[in-house]
């Protein structure tokens, strides 16, 4: 049975009692939801990302390399054609989707995938564009195949978004390298800038580099970097008020982050860390600060895997408006984070008990959408609609 909560994650700090207070207020005032859910489907493999359209259609992400749609409220049996070619396997394949800020007018929409190397024993990740007619993809092109090549089918990262100038923001995860003891950590991919793993990077939206992205002309540096010292992050927001880009991550056996990423700061990986190791000969994660290494904003001790994130400006739930809605694998959760400029005051379940939430959707009504993978073919697709 789906469950409803309100009640707090546990922050563990100077804030941390506070927090905990406020979790007991909220629960002694909790009120029933403010929202139903409608099932717009249960037709999809392994969801990955939904795309709201303009005139009301859902794009959705199979892993396995469809792009499906959901039109006039019916799934369509056909998947949409012209999509790329991609790596199945892992955490890998047809993974993020988004739309161009001019969508209405150029089509445009921008995919990642996990690409296949030429001896298929290795793969990276990609980021596509094409154009959306209504009906199939056309004039499909890489912009970006990054630096970020391995063996490992995990740890990919990629999520997109935009920023109000238009300049798209990727997260590459550090694809699993070096899990072996007895090597400099400090060496580690996600510390070196002359590769993509561990990194979040900025580009124009052609695939070119801004010129003013932190490490253009230094040395050894790869000129996409905007930040770096990244575990697996699997979600990233424009935040709109404040024109910031905030990211979440997974840490190895808790330690789930939120960050502010700044740029051309370092958030640590694998040197620091908020969460454990898996086992007592990885030898990671042993430090939980380090002068210079950016701390996160939030941490949950207690993993939800975060795979998205979004900062809600719709008009259908106005007492959202401005907060983070997070969406969590393990904790089957979605949460909403109320911030005070980079300060948070406070972290509350909205949703529990409905699978693993791979992806949340704001559409261009202000309605949220949420892509569940819950291990089988026929997965959901949730739409919140407000409490009448």
């Amino acid at each position: 049975m789906t469950v409803f909560k309100r009640c707090s994650n546990i922050f563990v700090g100077m804030t941390g009692l506070a927090l905990l207070f406020m979790a007991f207020a909220r629960m002694l005032m909790a009120a029933e939801p403010q929202f139903t859910l409608t099932t717009l489907t249960d037709g999809i493999a392994d969801p990955w990302a939904i795309a709201a359209l303009p005139n009301g259609d859902v794009l959705v992400t199979e892993k396995a390399g469809r792009l499906r749609i959901i039109r006039d409220g019916v799934l369509q049996d056909e998947a949409i054609a012209g999509t790329p070619e991609v790596r199945v396997g892992g955490q890998g394949g047809l993974m993020d989707l988004v739309l161009a800020p001019d969508f209405a007018t150029s089509q445009w929409l921008y995919m990642t995938i996990a690409k296949p190397g030429p001896d298929s024993l290795t793969g990276t990740t990609a980021v596509m564009r094409a154009r959306f007619n209504g009906t199939r993809l056309t004039d499909l092109e890489e912009i970006i195949e990054t630096l970020a090549w391995g063996e490992a089918a995990s740890h990919y990262g990629t999520r997109l978004t935009f920023d109000n100038s238009g300049h798209l923001y990727l997260t590459i995860a550090d694809r699993s390298a070096f899990y072996l003891t007895g090597r400099d950590i400090s060496q580690h991919p996600a510390q070196r800038l002359d590769n993509h793993m561990g990194k979040v990077l900025r580009l124009n939206m052609d695939g070119s580099v801004p010129d003013n992205n932190p490490f253009v002309g230094v040395a050894n540096a790869l000129p996409e970097i905007w930040s770096y010292g990244h575990r697996d992050p699997q979600g990233i927001a424009f935040r709109p008020e404040t024109g910031e880009i905030w990211e979440v991550e997974h840490g190895p056996l808790g330690g789930d982050e939120l960050n502010l990423i700044r740029p051309g700061f370092n958030y640590g990986w694998p040197v620091v860390s908020k969460g454990d190791n898996y086992t007592d000969v990885t030898g990671f994660a042993s430090v939980r600060r380090r002068e210079g290494m950016e701390e996160p904003v939030f941490f949950w001790l207690e993993t939800i895997a975060p795979s998205n994130i979004l900062f809600y400006s719709g008009k259908q739930f106005p007492q959202w408006r401005g907060n983070a809605l997070i969406s969590g694998l393990a904790g089957e959760k979605l949460v909403r984070v109320m911030l005070d400029g980079d300060i948070v005051k406070s972290v509350e379940t909205i949703v529990d008990g409905l699978g693993r939430i791979r992806d949340v959707h704001e559409g261009p009504d202000g309605s949220i959408y949420l892509a569940i993978n819950i291990g089988i073919a026929n997965a959901p697709i949730f739409r919140l609609d407000p409490k009448k």
